[in-house]
């Protein structure tokens, strides 16, 4: 398989992932608080994580750079912001409003890149914007409500991630980082951030059943631990610009897991608005893939100015 397709798959399990997050997520948010949930989420991706750093890192060579460990520091932060936006912001709007926000990421991650070989064409952006109205096909069977606190948690938790993409990107491209030593570091910071916050209600976990533990180690696993890892492996590859739209299938993929374990049911616009995000980031794909072999293309050949003798 070649490397870009190897990438763009990379990025599309990650998409699945964090698409199947939602109901699980919703599930533990029922049986603990949010910083709980999240601490847990970063606290169990830690301690798988950590171990897997030192089983993979033979002696000489450091278990951890100190360039590592101060961007790991830097990109836990943003992750842990994120997160912690979408969580609370989904609590306090619709899902049609959270859904139709946090998709204007698309549009903000180019503005924000500096690693995609210069400015865009404007094809690239009416493509975000096709996956921009796939969401809000996705999501209109709830209708949309009035803004609130909710959808300006939202809108900031867009804006945060598509920086945090974008500052992935700008971090790791040429530089020899490993994702696997970077993922332990971001999930530690993740635990330590939101340790405080979480103690005085961690006691609710005493009754927490089964289903409740092994909803948590599905976030801290799948979707922090593997999702955080590929997501900075398959950037180091790319560019922010395409991971973002190929992260932006999440909602398609969140449609059907709700549909094939959450008892939802399918209508013509979220069937139409999951078309419309297949074609959008498809059509994205390849005007970015080609804008960037262009500018490559360009760089190794550059133009020659000839003056008369």
């Amino acid at each position: 398989m070649p490397e870009a397709r190897r990438t763009d798959v990379v990025l599309l399990l990650v998409a699945l992932v964090w698409g199947s997050s939602y109901l699980t997520a919703k599930s533990a948010a029922e049986a603990a608080p949010v910083l709980v949930v999240l601490f847990l989420r970063y606290l169990l991706s830690a301690l798988a994580g950590i171990p897997l750093v030192f089983a993979a890192t033979s002696r000489p060579r450091p278990r951890w750079t100190r360039e590592e460990i101060r961007l790991g520091v830097i990109l836990g932060v943003s992750q842990a912001a994120v997160l912690v936006l979408e969580m609370y912001g989904v609590a306090h709007t619709s899902a049609a409003n959270a859904g139709l926000l946090i998709s204007l990421t698309l549009v903000i991650t180019p503005l924000l890149d500096r690693t995609g070989h210069g400015r865009l064409p404007p094809r690239f952006f009416l493509a975000a914007g096709l996956c921009v109205l796939a969401v809000g096909l996705l999501t209109s069977g709830h209708g949309l409500d009035a803004p609130g606190i909710g959808d300006l948690l939202i809108l900031a938790a867009a804006v945060v991630r598509a920086a945090h993409v974008a500052l992935v990107g700008r971090l790791t491209t040429g530089r020899a980082l490993r994702p696997l030593q970077l993922t332990a570091v971001q999930t530690s910071v993740g635990s330590m951030l939101f340790l405080a916050p979480a103690a005085a209600d961690l006691r609710v976990l005493e009754g927490a059943g089964a289903a409740t533990w092994l909803q948590l180690a599905y976030l801290a696993l799948f979707c922090s631990l593997f999702a955080f890892l590929a997501q900075t492996w398959a950037v180091q590859r790319s560019s922010a610009s395409r991971a973002s739209l190929l992260l932006g299938t999440e909602p398609v993929w969140a449609v059907a897991v709700g549909l094939a374990l959450g008892g939802e049911h399918l209508t013509v616009s979220t069937a139409f608005g999951a078309l419309l995000m297949v074609t959008g980031t498809y059509w994205g794909q390849v005007i970015e893939r080609s804008h960037r072999t262009r500018k490559e293309g360009n760089a190794l050949c550059p133009t020659t100015t000839h003056t008369a003798v």
